[in-house]
């Protein structure tokens, strides 16, 4: 049952995030149906150039299904399917991952400048908050199948707390969105994130989390 209630929910937030993104409407050039970009050609300003001979080979992409292993400093393992690994993409305004946490673990707090992100618990349990421009904070532990959404531009994160390996599948209204790191702004989230949350994020204890809170909000 967990794993149709997943897959469902993967077909939710794909059609979710491509038929609720108006920028896409406009995408492509209206004479062309699609422009699977040659990695092998010098890129221009504009992006790599069309490639001229295409198979159907070219819009399938079995690399999210490679084994993650998060036994790593990090704890955070990554399969992507981006323009560079996928070069269909290419004009479509979409990438797609999936990411495994171990458990315990805090993906750090970042945002991508102008992307929507909308994805899918695939297993475990995971705490997901972002804040608003205003520093408001907006969390929830979503389990398997349980789908959730992130505004575009917003600072977010994700954390394990369930005692397994935790996995997400998540898409992104870019081909290569720019992850841009803000860890400081977490301090002024109201209502406050917890204690425990920061701790993993910060690799640190709670007395430094402490001060470093005291420092940056008074």
């Amino acid at each position: 049952m967990a794993t149709f209630l997943s897959r469902v929910s993967i077909l939710l937030a794909l059609c979710i995030t491509l038929f609720t993104n108006p920028a896409l409407s406009d995408y492509l050039n209206p004479l062309q149906d699609f422009c699977v970009a040659d990695l092998q050609a010098t890129p221009s300003n504009t992006g790599y150039p069309c490639k001229s001979q295409v198979t159907s080979e070219d819009f399938f992409y079995s690399g999210l299904s490679t084994p993650l292993n998060t036994s790593n400093p990090k704890g955070v393992a990554v399969n992507r399917a981006n323009l560079m690994t996928f070069p269909g993409l290419n004009t479509m305004g979409i990438s797609m991952y999936i990411v495994a946490l171990a458990a315990g673990v805090a993906n750090p707090p970042h945002s991508h400048a102008g992307v929507t992100e909308a994805g899918v618990v695939v297993e475990g349990s995971v705490l997901i908050g972002f804040l608003t421009n205003n520093y408001t904070l907006y969390s929830k532990v979503a389990g398997p199948g349980d789908m959730f959404v992130i505004p575009p531009g917003l600072i977010h994160y994700e954390m394990n707390v369930g005692k397994t390996e935790a996995r997400l599948l998540t898409v992104v209204t870019s081909e290569l969105p720019s992850e841009v790191l803000v860890p400081h702004t977490l301090f002024l989230a109201k209502p406050a994130i917890p204690d425990f949350v920061l701790m993993k994020i910060f690799k640190t204890d709670g007395t430094t989390i402490n001060m470093l809170r005291s420092k940056l909000t008074n």
